[in-house]
């Protein structure tokens, strides 16, 4: 693979070049950095795209030596190694000092750049071929606007700790359990990346962030899963990331909205929210807190901003109608329409071959991430400016398992869909863990989150495989989405499946890091829509012999597996009572 310059003072703060400082490993992440920079070097006609740069927004990796130095020098690895809580490991780490001979580098770094910086996660396993480590650990923005030269570079560094810290937090911890390595394997490099976005008064954000994926496990009407599937927000890619509320479509069909019920159907399930980088007045003082220079706001502030005009439409206040842009007084609606339906702006285009060219490239689907900021009309700058931030591969399991419709409606059903990832057939589930439909409310989502990682700590200990059937999305950041759980948190379920509800109606968030942590672990995932033909039998699983129950979740333990079909090429799936064994 290819490599990045050494690091050099002198010329940094007059070129634009991505650099490296020490030895050992790039990390899997900054590899994915690299061989953007090799697709769009090699693979890449910039004169197709006249109107927009496309870049990778400038980087420093530190590499895996400078975390073993940092890591030995301040004995950190009995404290990394415990169980301690996070704050304490994350306390001890900014205690620590990291190696004196890359502060220098670290404060030329802090002294030239004026943007906002990300300092992000890029260790041996993340991000690396099939390897599913998305999302796991931290990534920390500083805005890097502070007065003083010296405040700078003090918030760079305690952002650089965090993320060696959040190599051992528990949540990384407990996802290690569920991977074939254990947490002495990992070793973390680290990625200073200019944060791509635009100043708006006290917030720094790009006008549009997205990830696309080349490869579509939830195809509707006439789109095919190889016509892929992209999910848009405004802010930043967090929202997406955590599995907010975002805007979904096939590039293939652009013009074609998700089927939403009603307009008020469309406005409840919609992006309401953008976050941005803090370039006001400081937060309370928390070098532990990965948001700590982060702010969510709403739309209204984004309209303060002028943000809306390319990615909003309104809700008219006289006929009720959706009209395309921001020119009528009513609800915004972030659909991105001025920019999917008129293409005066050939961002599809380009989405469409970025994909095309990094599936060549990696031999393989890929997912890949973004983020817009579009000049202005009168501006020096007239181009608009698309920062590719990450290309990674997908697993596509191409085994075929062929279900017949009448599977889907035998008497011994438990669960049958046509909106299933996953493929193959599973005959060993033995237990079931549901959340009670009978008790369940949004405002108890995070409580049932808490006795779900319970339960799964007890699974996973005795190597028991599970089902988990429950409301609403699942791995949401939004407990009113649905039940916000890290993976780690529910690791032992093989088979998973969602259930929406009418006030709880919400799509499946393909361009989340917990989605693609699913993927990578060929985990099966059933979504049972409200208002499908396909029920699930909740009357059988509440009268069967409960393992333990309380309000809230129940577990079963059944006499004989459960047969598990799903149909990948197809998207259908079903989930038999138990398997015939005569």
């Amino acid at each position: 693979m290819e490599e990045l310059k050494t690091f050099n003072r002198k010329s940094f703060a007059t070129d634009k070049c991505s650099y490296s400082i020490g030895t050992g490993s790039l990390g899997g992440k900054a590899q994915g950095l690299v061989s953007i920079n090799k697709i769009l070097s090699t693979q890449f006609n910039s004169n197709e795209f006249s109107q927009l740069d496309v870049l990778v927004p400038r980087f420093i990796v530190l590499k895996t030596d400078i975390f073993d130095s940092f890591m030995k020098q301040n004995n950190l690895y009995e404290i990394a190694y415990s169980d301690r809580p996070d704050d304490r490991i994350a306390h001890a780490f900014q205690n620590a000092d990291l190696p004196f001979d890359i502060l220098g580098d670290l404060r030329t770094i802090s002294n030239s750049t004026h943007t906002p910086l990300a300092m992000r996660s890029s260790s041996m396993l993340e991000d690396a071929m099939y390897e599913p480590f998305a999302g796991i650990y931290a990534t920390k923005m500083t805005p890097n606007n502070q007065h003083s030269s010296d405040d700078r570079f003090k918030k760079l560094i305690e952002a650089i700790k965090f993320v060696y810290a959040s190599t051992y937090f528990k949540a990384a911890k407990d996802y290690m359990k569920a991977t074939k390595h254990t947490v002495e394997d990992e070793k973390m490099a680290v990625i200073i990346q200019e944060v791509v976005g635009k100043r708006k008064s006290e917030r720094y954000y790009p006008e549009l962030s997205g990830v696309a994926r080349s490869y579509n496990f939830y195809p509707m009407g006439r789109a095919k899963h190889e016509d892929g599937v992209v999910n848009l927000a405004l802010g930043l890619g967090k929202t997406i990331v955590d599995g907010g509320l975002s805007w979904t479509y096939v590039p293939s069909y652009p013009k074609l909205q998700p089927p939403y019920a009603s307009m008020s159907d469309m406005l409840k399930n919609t992006q309401l929210e953008f976050w941005s980088v803090n370039m006001g007045k400081p937060p309370s003082y928390n070098p532990s807190k990965e948001t700590e220079y982060m702010l969510q706001n709403d739309l209204l502030v984004a309209e303060k901003d002028e943000t809306l005009k390319r990615v909003a439409s309104t809700v008219d206040k006289f006929s009720g109608r959706l009209t395309i842009g921001v020119g009528a007084d009513g609800p915004r609606v972030l659909t991105f329409a001025p920019l999917l339906q008129f293409n005066d702006i050939p961002i599809n285009k380009l989405i469409k071959k970025l994909l095309k060219i990094s599936e060549d490239f990696l031999d393989a689907p890929v997912e890949i991430e973004f983020a817009v900021t579009f000049a202005k009309k009168n501006g020096l700058n007239k181009k608009h400016q698309f920062g590719f931030l990450q290309v990674r591969p997908m697993v596509v399991s191409n085994e075929e398992v062929k279900i017949e419709q009448a599977e889907l409606e035998e008497p011994d059903v438990l669960v049958a869909s046509k909106n299933v990832l996953g493929n193959g057939v599973i005959d060993s589930i033995e237990d079931i863990v549901f959340v009670n439909p009978e008790s369940f409310e949004s405002k108890q989502t995070s409580k049932i989150a808490s006795e779900l990682t319970a339960l799964n700590t007890k699974l996973t200990q005795s190597n028991t495989p599970y089902l988990l059937i429950g409301f609403g999305r699942w791995g949401s950041s939004d407990p009113w989405l649905g039940i916000p759980v890290d993976w780690s948190n529910i690791s032992g379920a093989k088979v998973i499946v969602e259930a929406t509800l009418e006030n709880m109606n919400v799509d499946l968030s393909q361009g989340s890091h917990f989605f693609h942590n699913l993927t990578s672990f060929n985990v099966s995932y059933f979504s049972v829509l409200f208002t499908s033909k396909y029920k699930i039998d909740w009357k059988w699983l509440l009268n069967s012999k409960h393992e333990g129950k309380s309000e809230l979740v129940n577990h079963i333990k059944l006499p004989l597996p459960l047969m598990i079909k799903v149909d990948g090429k197809n998207g259908c799936g079903v989930i038999k009572k138990q398997r015939d064994i005569s």
